[in-house]
């Protein structure tokens, strides 16, 4: 869908067949290189996740949907332009939002690394002073916590790292995973995805953790858009079989690692599923107030725990 606004017009091929893929399966008709088993409703040619326009029956090609709506023409009927999966506008550069989340990170990361001090003023704590969570002598500058009114740290929280192996795991992470979730959801729906998944993750972690427990990552939101591209896979009825292994792994490595914030894991992970089967299974007629909905309830139900965790602790 990346290039949707200005791919040339490709003519099927014989019998409306796609080429085939390394594997045998039909390959994309605009990506030669990607299998797909989605073909387009109206023309019958191989698509994959990224060329995918919502019809009201199925999925269509780009050009198939240019060609029902005067050639993309701005005077088109709305309802004809292109739109991802979930409803989505179709963009010319697919991975924009993945690459300036990236960039964030990178920045913070490399400010953290100027100032050490800088980080104990972006994460997540739940209390202060810490209790019992540094050895006499290692001072500590964070001056509140959550429970003092720092709700910023919910965020700031989400871009911090401090080991090169935490912030590169997670950059490769949004990486392979953000370029296809932004292209099948689109952008407003992508960065809404990824901030609620990482404030569903900080919320369960503030719940959870010990109020002395220092957090900080985008494990949160990455882990939700795990649960998303399975929710995306499921829907597109591909292999889940992959997704499903590296989210095991993944797992594993959560809760057989020492140190590692499972709630946030875990938070991210379950908040991750819950926007994405909204946005990718809302009825076409409406899809606006299903997806829009769940958002607002999963935001709300992140709110009812910080405000009973912060009283628990007061």
């Amino acid at each position: 869908m990346g290039q949707a606004d200005h791919a040339p017009d490709f003519p099927p091929p014989d019998g409306r067949q796609g080429g085939q893929g390394a594997g045998g399966a039909p390959a994309c008709y605009r990506h030669p290189d990607r299998q797909t088993g989605v073909r387009c409703t109206r023309c019958d040619r191989p698509i994959c996740p990224e060329c995918m326009v919502s019809a009201s029956v199925g999925f269509q090609c780009p050009d198939c949907v240019r060609a029902g709506s005067g050639s993309g023409s701005a005077g088109g009927p709305a309802a004809s332009r292109p739109r991802t999966i979930a409803g989505g506008t179709v963009t010319s550069d697919p991975r924009l939002i993945t690459k300036i989340l990236i960039g964030i990170n990178i920045a913070v990361f490399i400010a953290i690394q100027v100032n050490d001090s800088l980080v104990d003023k972006l994460v997540l704590i739940g209390s202060w002073p810490p209790r019992n969570l540094f050895p006499p002598g290692v001072a500590y500058h964070a001056t509140q916590g959550l429970a003092s009114g720092e709700w910023y740290r919910l965020v700031t929280s989400m871009f911090a790292h401090q080991e090169i192996w935490h912030i590169g795991f997670n950059m490769l992470s949004l990486w392979w995973l953000g370029g296809p979730l932004e292209a099948a959801l689109g952008r407003a729906r992508f960065i809404t995805l990824y901030m609620v998944s990482g404030l569903a993750g900080g919320a369960l972690t503030y719940l959870l953790a010990s109020p002395s427990q220092a957090s900080l990552g985008a494990s949160g939101a990455i882990y939700g858009l795990f649960g998303a591209t399975a929710v995306l896979v499921r829907r597109l009825r591909y292999d889940m079989r992959p997704v499903i292994a590296l989210l095991v792994i993944n797992l594993i490595f959560t809760f057989s690692i020492n140190g590692i914030a499972w709630q946030a894991h875990i938070g991210g992970l379950v908040g991750g599923v819950a926007m994405a089967y909204a946005m990718v299974h809302a009825p076409r007629n409406r899809r606006a107030l299903v997806q829009w909905g769940t958002c607002a309830a999963v935001l709300l139900v992140e709110a009812i725990v910080l405000v009973a965790r912060t009283v628990a602790i007061t």
